[in-house]
């Protein structure tokens, strides 16, 4: 196969590693900035050009899809779809998961675990909104923060409505919720790859930080999930429609809870926490789809001549 992993830094780790993987397995395997892509739309001739060439004859796209160029990026992905190669993750499924709000709406409406939240739009109701997550302390987060940033506790409710109103006053869409106290800066991350858990770690926040983020400076190590967790983290991903994607979730009294599901997780810290090759796994995800496309190819074609010789 040809394989594309859609990433703006090609020196990431998760890129290295997916296109060692890719390699080591036999595929061709490139990288493509998504961003200085640009596509072509006409009747029956979807096209990609990146600099300055058609991106033709490429099989099977990895889409790692920064929040920052989230529209700009499904874009492109839409458009692979439409010239009918696979993809690992569906544009459909990363811009629901990289909607924070939509996220959790949805993980609500399956009744999937979630810690308390809350979501307005302006400040003159705010001591009703600490009130609805449970009152101080509590955790508020911006709606298009990524690894911890945006992310603010707040111990008391003095010190939350001045964030609350602060936030609101610089226009700032965010979500208010419940600070969940015996996960004791701790939460799970479970990797999740076309329906099974193919590695989970635990992230520790360094000390005075309620952030257990690696970016943030958090450590991780190895942790087998119980029943519970394994189960939230593969309904969480059914239910958004993402193949490929890292759940997050932090224990707590009342079983495990969703804080967020990652479609471009991370692979540094998920392979060195628990030395498994996880870049691998999503390569033979991809390889077990085109089989499952080749094995199709006949029979649709087979059934448009029949349909065609019925005209």
């Amino acid at each position: 196969m040809k394989i594309a992993v859609l990433s703006t830094v090609k020196s990431l780790y998760s890129t290295r590693r997916l296109v060692e993987a890719a390699q080591q397995r036999g595929h061709e395997c490139v990288v493509i900035d998504h961003s200085k892509c640009y596509v072509g739309i006409q009747q029956g001739k979807p096209s990609i050009h990146y600099k300055g060439q058609d991106l033709s004859g490429i099989d099977a796209i990895i889409p790692r899809i920064g929040a920052s160029v989230t529209f700009y990026g499904s874009a492109i992905v839409r458009q692979f779809e439409v010239m009918d190669v696979i993809s690992a993750n569906p544009s459909q499924a990363i811009t629901r998961s990289r909607d924070k709000l939509r996220c959790l709406q949805i993980l609500s409406g399956a009744g999937i675990g979630l810690p308390i939240t809350g979501f307005a739009r302006t400040a003159s109701d705010v001591d009703d909104l600490i009130s609805m997550v449970g009152g101080a302390p509590l955790v508020i987060k911006l709606l298009e923060g990524t690894q911890g940033i945006g992310v603010v506790l707040a111990e008391t409710k003095k010190a939350a409505s001045s964030v609350i109103e602060a936030f609101y006053g610089l226009g700032n869409n965010i979500l208010i919720q419940e600070f969940i106290k015996e996960s004791k800066g701790s939460d799970i991350r479970a990797f999740v790859v076309d329906g099974k858990v193919v590695g989970a770690m635990k992230r520790t926040a360094k000390e005075g930080e309620f952030r257990s983020n690696i970016h943030r400076g958090g450590t991780a190590q190895v942790i087998r999930l119980s029943k519970a967790e394994r189960e939230t983290a593969i309904a969480a991903a059914a239910q958004l429609g993402l193949t490929v994607c890292g759940v997050d979730m932090i224990p707590s009294d009342r079983g495990p809870l969703v804080l967020e599901v990652n479609s471009s997780p991370g692979l540094e810290g998920i392979e060195k926490a628990t030395k498994k090759d996880i870049a691998s796994e999503i390569i033979q995800y991809i390889e077990r789809q085109y089989e499952l496309k080749q094995a199709q190819m006949p029979k649709v074609v087979k059934k448009k001549k029949k349909r065609e010789s019925k005209l």
